[in-house]
C-alpha cells in the first residue's frame, strides 16, 4: 500500500513519518507534498490508498483538495490532520468523505489506531470492489452472447413473442411490431483470412464493435449481432436509414482494413424472417464480378442460370482417366469460359460448383478404392487483398483441386495396373503347363491385349511369350534331372503337346537338345 502526507510544515510531515507504524499496516511507499497543488500531482501519479492532509495550506488548501478528491471519486482513505478544532473544517472534512479527523499535536496512539481502521476498511472495500468488477466483467461478456442467441432465434421464426418484443423495446427503444425493419447480412470470409489470421472470434469482436457503433450511435437505429447458426455471418437489424448505415459501415471497414466486404441488404418488411431470407437470397445471387462496392441489394437481384459440373462429369472423368494434365486443363478452361460468358459468378454458383465437385470426387475415390480419410486440397481463397472476388484466383484454386485429384488417381491407377501385371506374371508361373494365349489373359484380367503386352514389357523387360518360354524351359531342366521321365512326358508336363516342337524350343533357349542336356547332368 501507499500513503501521502500533505502539510506545509516540514516538522509535521517528519513527525507523522516517525510516529506511524507504517510497516505494521503494510504501507511500503510514503510520499510528501507541501500544499494541495503539489499533492494533486503526486496523487494522480502514485494513486495512494491513504491520504493525510492538513486543512490550512497555501495555494490549494485542504478544503479545495477535499473537493478535488471527491470529484475524482478516488477510493483512498482520507485522514485530516489539523491544528484547528474548527467546526467549519470538520464539516467540510465530513462533507467530502474524509475517513477521520485528527488534531495536532498528534497523539501516536490515536494516529496508529486511526491508521489501523483506515487500512482495514480500505482492504475490505477493495475485496468488495474486486467482486463487483468481476461481476460486471462477467455480465459484459455474457450480455452480447445473450443478445446473439435471442436475435438469432428471430431469423427462423415468423412470429415474435410479446416477451421478446418487450425485451427489445426495453433495450433498444423500438417496438418491432410497429415498425418495418431492414435486415442486412455481412459475410466475414475474406477478412478472416486476410486481416485476422483465421482468428474468427477476434474478427467478430472487432467488426461487431464497428457495426454497432455506427448503427446504434446515440439513438439506437438498429442492432448488429453474430448469427449463431452460421460460421462467418454478422446480421444487422435496422429500423431507420438502412442505406445510410450500410454505406457508413462499408466505408469504415474499408478505411480500417482496406477491404470491401460483401454486404447483402434484404427488403424492408414487418417480418424480420422475411427480410433476412431476402438478404440471404441477394447474397447468394449477387454477381461477384459486377459492382466494385460489393454491396448487394435484394431489389437489384438479377436472375441467372447455374453451370452444373454434373453435366460434364463424363467428360471430366475421361480426362482424369487419361492421366493428361493438358486434357483436364482444356476442359476446365472451357467451363471457365462458359461461366464468364453465360452465367453469373455468384456465391450460389460457387457453392453449386463446390458441392458437385465434392460429390464427384467422392465417387471417383470410391471407384479407385481410395481411403475417404485421404487429405485433399479444398481451394477457397478466391479473394483479393481488398476483399473483392477474384475470378483468376477461383480458376487457380479449382485447377489445384483437379490437378491433385489427377495425380492421386494416376498414382493409384499405376499401382493398380502394376498389381494386375504382377498377378498376370504369377498366373504364368502357376499355369505354365497349360495352353495360354494372350487373349485368354486379356479376358481373365479385363485388360486389352495391347495394354497387357506394353505394360508387361515395361515391368519385366520381356514379352509374355518369351517370359512363359523361359519358365517352361527352367521347369524342364528340373524334370530332365529325373532319368525315369521320358522326353515326351516332360514336354507335356511343361505345356507342350508336341515333343519335336518342345525339343526345338529347348535347344534354341539352352543350346542343347533335351537329351544332350540330360546327358551332361547325369555325367556330373
Amino acid at each position: 500500500m501507499k500513503a501521502i502526507i500533505i502539510d506545509d510544515e516540514q516538522h509535521v510531515r517528519e513527525g507523522l513519518l516517525l510516529l506511524a507504524d507504517w510497516e505494521q499496516f503494510g504501507i511500503t511507499d510514503i510520499y510528501e507534498a507541501k500544499d494541495g497543488a503539489e499533492a494533486k500531482e503526486q496523487i494522480t501519479t502514485h494513486r495512494p490508498e491513504i491520504i493525510f492532509t492538513d486543512m490550512n495550506m497555501p495555494k490549494v488548501d485542504g478544503i479545495d483538495l477535499l473537493k478535488w478528491l471527491h470529484e475524482k471519486n478516488l477510493q483512498s482513505k482520507i485522514i485530516v490532520v489539523s491544528g484547528y478544532d474548527d467546526y467549519h473544517y470538520m464539516r467540510n472534512a465530513l462533507c467530502y468523505g474524509s475517513f477521520d479527523y485528527i488534531l495536532k499535536p498528534i497523539d501516536p496512539v490515536i494516529l496508529n489506531d486511526t491508521l489501523a481502521r483506515a487500512t482495514s476498511e480500505w482492504k475490505k472495500q477493495q475485496v468488495a470492489r474486486a467482486s463487483t468488477l468481476e461481476a460486471t466483467r462477467v455480465i459484459n461478456e455474457v450480455k452480447p452472447l445473450y443478445w446473439d442467441h435471442l436475435l438469432t432465434n428471430l431469423l427462423t421464426h415468423s412470429v415474435i413473442s410479446q416477451e421478446t418484443v418487450n425485451k427489445i423495446q426495453a433495450e433498444f427503444a423500438v417496438n418491432l411490431k410497429q415498425v418495418q425493419c431492414t435486415v442486412a447480412v455481412l459475410t466475414l470470409v475474406p477478412i478472416i483470412q486476410k486481416a485476422f489470421g483465421e482468428d474468427k472470434n477476434l474478427a467478430f469482436f472487432t467488426l461487431l464493435n464497428i457495426c454497432n457503433e455506427i448503427i446504434q450511435g446515440k439513438n439506437k437505429h438498429g442492432i448488429c449481432f453474430r448469427n449463431e447458426t452460421k460460421d462467418n455471418e454478422i446480421v444487422m437489424f435496422m429500423w431507420e436509414k438502412s442505406d445510410y448505415f450500410i454505406s457508413q459501415i462499408h466505408e469504415c471497414i474499408y478505411r480500417c482494413y482496406q477491404m470491401k466486404l460483401p454486404i447483402a441488404v434484404g427488403k424492408e418488411s414487418h417480418s424480420l424472417q422475411e427480410s433476412y431470407q431476402s438478404a440471404l437470397l441477394a447474397l447468394k445471387k449477387h454477381n461477384l464480378l459486377g459492382k466494385s462496392n460489393n454491396i448487394a441489394y435484394y431489389h437489384d437481384m438479377a436472375k441467372s442460370s447455374l453451370l452444373h459440373l454434373f453435366d460434364y462429369s463424363q467428360e471430366l472423368m475421361w480426362a482424369l482417366r487419361s492421366g493428361s494434365m493438358e486434357k483436364v486443363d482444356e476442359i476446365l478452361q472451357g467451363l471457365f469460359h462458359r461461366l464468364q460468358m453465360n452465367h453469373e459468378l455468384s456465391m450460389e454458383q460457387i457453392q453449386a460448383w463446390e458441392t458437385q465437385f465434392e460429390q464427384m470426387r467422392t465417387n471417383w475415390l470410391k471407384e479407385y478404392s481410395i481411403d475417404e480419410a485421404t487429405v485433399l486440397y479444398n481451394g477457397v481463397n478466391y479473394w483479393e487483398e481488398d476483399g473483392l472476388f477474384s475470378f483468376q484466383k477461383f480458376k487457380e484454386e479449382k485447377r489445384k483441386e483437379f490437378h491433385q485429384l489427377l495425380e492421386l488417381l494416376s498414382k493409384v491407377k499405376y499401382q493398380k495396373d502394376k498389381n494386375s501385371i504382377q498377378e498376370i506374371e504369377a498366373y504364368l508361373r502357376n499355369h505354365y503347363d497349360k495352353e495360354i494365349t494372350l487373349q485368354e489373359i486379356a479376358d481373365r484380367f479385363y485388360l486389352s491385349r495391347e495394354y497387357i503386352s506394353r505394360r508387361f514389357r515395361q515391368e519385366y523387360a520381356d514379352t509374355i511369350t518369351n517370359y512363359l518360354t523361359n519358365i517352361r524351359v527352367m521347369k524342364a531342366k528340373e524334370l530332365l534331372e529325373n532319368p525315369h521321365l521320358k522326353i515326351y512326358e516332360i514336354a507335356f508336363m511343361v505345356g507342350y503337346q508336341n515333343e519335336k516342337y518342345f525339343s526345338k524350343v529347348f535347344k534354341k533357349s539352352t543350346g542343347f537338345t533335351p537329351n544332350e542336356y540330360r546327358a551332361q547332368v547325369v555325367s556330373k
